[in-house]
């Protein structure tokens, strides 16, 4: 099984990069990873709703290009309104994809989330918090908790939940 990680957005500041590769490194022997970065599109200074749209649009065929759909690979998003599961939930889900030789897109969307044509393709829509998270914090909280999750199925003792 591969996971990719589809993220709108380049060059993270440095500490978002360390935390990411951390666990990027951490995670390898477990779960082949791969980041597939894509740029944003370019915002204007006062964007109006249509711009916000536009953007969310022209992000996600950017996203939609390089999921491999065709290859058997699951899109999940990430989306306030997705499901909330627990990092052993995750790590279930995980498992069946697994299990099914299914592999995995994942989906961090732009500044202004993700468009409908993304949404409605979605195999998978995750919400990670009911928090506001910081756009570049995700691919952190993501990162660890893929690999906690693929700790608890590799029955290492990084994972200390109940």
């Amino acid at each position: 099984m591969k996971v990719r990680i589809l993220t709108v957005g380049t060059k993270m500041p440095k500490w978002v990069q360390t935390g990411f590769d951390e666990y990027f490194k951490r995670i390898q022997p477990m779960l082949s990873t791969e980041i597939v970065e894509i740029a944003a599109a370019k915002r204007a200074k006062n964007p109006s709703e249509a711009n916000l749209a536009q953007y969310r649009e022209q992000e996600g065929q950017a996203i939609l290009a390089a999921h491999q759909a065709s290859s058997r690979e699951q899109l999940w998003v990430l989306d306030v309104k997705g499901k909330m599961l627990s990092t052993e939930g995750l790590a279930e889900k995980l498992a069946d994809s697994m299990q099914q030789g299914d592999d995995i897109a994942l989906v961090i969307g732009g500044a202004d989330g993700v468009s409908p044509e993304v949404l409605a393709k979605a195999d998978v829509k995750w919400s990670l918090s009911a928090l506001t998270l910081p756009h570049p914090l995700v691919r952190v909280v993501l990162m660890e908790q893929l690999y906690r999750a693929m700790s608890i199925n590799h029955n290492h003792p990084y994972h200390r939940g109940n």
